[in-house]
């Protein structure tokens, strides 16, 4: 089994962009939930049709169905080389049925991009306008940072205590500055 990282950060820390490029670099999948949602209602699998009626209802999908499809995902030959965590967990809750779904511990390494703030909401706010993205106000962007704080950052203060690697990252600069950065401490910590 190879390196099994679990990306962390707040919304515009660079999370999906990083990850794929690591992806790349190291030859194993990189698993975004939202994109794993998307394929199975796609594919049309058992859990994508019941994702589906979900989402089409306006419903977030509950846990046990994300943690289910993550599960399955992680059980397919391409990840067990090793993978890369998206978007997933987000909370201890889903961290704890995560491992337990896998009979084991999901993650080995966590990566932490931090990056500042305002330097997040500007990112976000470039977004919104270069995506069109007309919920995404200030106000919104606001609220899902802080939901990040309340919910998944305590995330790097769980996994540390379960014998999980953590990897704390300056997510300010460059994709490639932050991107050399991530590459370091992993070899580092190979």
């Amino acid at each position: 089994m190879g390196r099994r990282i679990l990306f962390l950060g707040p919304q515009g820390s660079g999370k999906g962009t990083q990850a794929s490029r690591l992806s790349a670099l190291l030859g194993v999948p990189h698993i975004s939930s939202g994109d794993m949602l998307r394929q199975a209602v796609a594919e049309g699998t058992d859990l994508g049709k019941r994702a589906e009626a979900i989402m089409a209802a306006g419903d977030l999908v509950p846990d046990d169905l994300v943690v289910a499809m993550v599960a399955e995902r992680l059980g397919k030959e391409d990840a067990r080389c090793g993978f890369l965590l998206d978007g997933f967990p987000r909370t201890q809750a889903q961290a704890r049925a995560l491992d337990e779904a896998v009979h084991g511990d999901a993650v080995d390494t966590v990566v932490l991009l931090e990056v500042p703030h305002e330097e997040l909401m500007d990112r976000l706010l470039k977004r919104a306008e270069e995506q069109g993205r007309r919920d995404d106000t200030p106000e919104a962007i606001s609220r899902r940072l802080e939901l990040y704080r309340e919910e998944t950052a305590p995330l790097a203060d769980y996994y540390p205590q379960h014998g999980v690697t953590l990897a704390t990252i300056d997510g300010f600069g460059t994709i490639d500055e932050v991107f050399v950065r991530i590459a370091m401490a992993l070899a580092g910590d190979a």
